[in-house]
């Protein structure tokens, strides 16, 4: 069975997309993930708002450390994107292939992207995991990826699988929110310029919008699994302790949800939800963005490479 070069490109510019919208808003995905990784205990809390883990980071001196894990979670976003993008794009394309539909429902999208999804969160679950752990560490004390990875058993890799894959409708509900959108949105375009052969493509702006709309649907939907899973994957806040203790204690999700209830009651559960949909709504925005802009590009250049290696291998069985 030969290559999709179609879903290929897809992946590849999503995987793009992915990488350079991580790098832009790393300072302030860290901060958030700080902050939904501090849990209220006997009234006290470490943070009381985004804006202390930022200048925690600055009176410390340790303002590069907003930047810690960054290689980490830029590896695991560029793997993730176009292992999903790749996925989900070719499961697309096989759905209108074997249904002989020419578009594609909400709920078989849904199914379609929840799959890919799946397959996404048990790839790159250590990558995840490191990257929370290396995030959430004391600035100027995170660790290296390899040394994240193997501090613990192979299973602590792994911890918040389960709720990796719950959020998988997160992905899910947003790329069909916004595969819905742009098709209403090509369609209503193309009516307008029935006269004008060229080909209808979505603007950068309009992108922009309809990935920040798509995205805060999916994040105020799913955002409790969400802290539930960043405080299970977050670093231990006193390491010695956790030395003298030996092996790390694995949290369960009824003991974290236990935690947040007991500390900070049912609102408790959307803390830092205005900066997981700011950060989330601009990363995939830009994300999706950056997407549209460089899909051509990708293809042409992958048609292009195509052809030379072919080319190439002709010459050689006739030479």
């Amino acid at each position: 069975m030969g290559v999709d070069l179609e879903s290929l490109s897809e992946a590849t510019s999503g995987a793009i997309g992915s990488l350079l919208s991580t790098t832009i808003l790393y300072p302030l995905d860290t901060c958030k993930t700080k902050y939904q990784a501090d849990v209220r205990i006997y009234g006290q809390r470490k943070y009381r708002s985004l804006s202390d883990v930022f200048w925690e980071a600055i009176s410390s001196g340790q303002v590069f450390s907003l930047y810690q894990g960054l290689g980490t979670k830029n590896l695991q976003s560029f793997i993730s994107q176009f292992v999903y993008f790749y996925g989900y794009s070719y499961f697309k394309r096989l759905y209108l292939e074997k249904s002989g539909f020419k578009s594609i429902g909400t709920k078989a999208n849904l199914i379609i992207a929840a799959a890919a999804g799946a397959c996404t969160a048990v790839v790159t679950q250590p990558l995840d995991t490191a990257s929370s752990r290396m995030q959430t560490s004391a600035f100027g004390k995170s660790k290296g990826l390899w040394k994240t990875l193997t501090e613990g058993t192979w299973t602590d890799a792994f911890d918040g699988l389960s709720i990796s894959l719950l959020l998988t409708s997160n992905p899910a509900i947003q790329y069909t929110v916004f595969d819905q959108l742009k098709q209403r949105l090509l369609n209503r375009k193309q009516n307008k310029a029935d006269n004008d052969a060229s080909a209808v493509v979505l603007s950068a702006f309009s992108a922009f919008v309809l990935g920040a709309i798509s995205k805060s649907v999916a994040t105020v939907l799913t955002y409790p699994a969400i802290r539930c899973k960043v405080m299970i994957q977050a670093a231990d806040s006193d390491e010695n302790e956790t030395k003298r203790a030996g092996s790390k204690p694995k949290k369960s999700i009824p003991e974290v949800m236990y935690a947040i209830w007991r500390g900070e009651g049912v609102f408790g559960f959307f803390k830092g939800l205005q900066a997981q949909i700011l950060k989330t709504v601009l990363s995939s925005a830009l994300l999706l963005m950056i997407k549209e802009k460089i899909t051509a590009t990708t293809w042409v250049l992958i048609l292009a490479i195509r052809r030379y290696l072919l080319l190439t291998r002709g010459r050689l069985k006739s030479a």
